[in-house]
């Protein structure tokens, strides 16, 4: 069992803001564990710009933000990275086991921070019903195989849910080469941010359908089409306005849950609702000593509000160590 003061678990900008102010408050003994093969989450998928407005003062990319902290973290030896490495058990005494390529360990931390994000709603979630041929994305997914491995997913597109990705994803999309041939939505406006909405689909002229559903899928192999209906203030179909679109594939784009299995495995209070940690305040759970910060503690909308809030998980991490030293 190898004993560290703070082990922050995740790398994208809720760990890196944390094991930053962390260092920055006094502690000298950080373990910070990525499963990925980079630092920086999600951030590095996002290669469209609009990030850094109320943190630094500037508009960057995804990529850009994320740089400016992984760069700080490379200089500080006392913040050991360990890549590739994933988590799966954690005790209500902090204790974790982690296997990466290789190798299996066995950790307890003085203070832990879990800063795990958050994962996408599924079609599952929202009860489409119909076949389950190929061509059924997160729009997350999407975004990666694009962004990240050069991978075009489908030509003809149709995105149901207006959630930030999917409507950053129909200009993406676009841009690329496909079709969006539109955007579903059961509420009656957008749910993404208005800036997104007007740069991501309005200017691309979109067609954007609020107050519709997706009420079936067919396809075999591979995606045919979609039945859209009109929806009335009870969320019911109104009849005579059922249509169909022609398409390959499907981005679905209906919010997104904080990914708190290891919290739970620990035994801390969730909020059933949210499934976030019960807490009296930002970034605390029902187990001293152990926080939870950024998109796995609630679901942000800009990201630098997740950078603020989890820096100040890395200062209740210091004081938590300093009041059981």
């Amino acid at each position: 069992m190898i004993e560290r003061d703070l082990i922050i678990v995740g790398a994208g900008p809720a760990g890196l803001a944390a094991a930053l102010s962390a260092h920055q408050h006094g502690v000298k003994d950080i373990l910070l564990i990525e499963r990925d093969q980079f630092l920086g989450g999600i951030l590095q998928q996002c290669i469209h710009p609009g990030f850094g407005i109320d943190y630094f003062n500037e508009i960057l990319t995804g990529p850009e933000y994320a740089q400016r902290f992984i760069e700080k973290i490379l200089k500080i030896p006392s913040i050991e990275i360990s890549l590739q490495s994933f988590v799966v058990h954690l005790t209500k005494n902090k204790e974790l086991i982690v296997l990466k390529p290789g190798s299996l360990s066995r950790y307890k931390a003085k203070t832990l921070i879990i800063a795990t994000g958050c994962r996408e709603r599924t079609r599952e979630m929202i009860h489409i019903p119909g076949s389950r041929p190929a061509g059924i994305f997160a729009a997350g997914l999407a975004q990666k195989l694009i962004n990240i491995e050069g991978l075009l997913p489908g030509k003809n597109i149709v995105i149901v849910g207006s959630g930030d990705i999917g409507l950053i994803m129909a200009r993406r999309l676009t841009i690329e080469g496909a079709r969006v041939k539109a955007v579903v939505e059961i509420q009656k406006q957008s749910r993404g941010l208005l800036r997104n909405m007007v740069q991501c689909v309005e200017d691309f002229n979109i067609p954007f359908y609020p107050s519709h559903k997706i009420v079936k899928i067919y396809g075999n192999m591979r995606m045919k089409c979609v039945d859209v209906v009109q929806i009335d203030d009870h969320f019911q179909p109104i009849a005579n306005t059922l249509f169909k679109i022609d398409c390959d594939t499907l981005l679905v784009s209906v919010g997104l849950i904080p990914e708190n299995e290891l919290i739970e495995m620990a035994g801390v209070e969730i909020d059933e609702k949210t499934n976030g940690p019960r807490s009296t305040s930002v970034n605390t759970t029902s187990i001293d000593g152990l926080f939870v910060c950024g998109n796995a503690y609630k679901v942000y909308d800009l990201v630098d509000t997740v950078t603020t809030d989890s820096e100040q998980a890395g200062k209740l991490a210091y004081d938590h160590l300093q009041k059981t030293d």
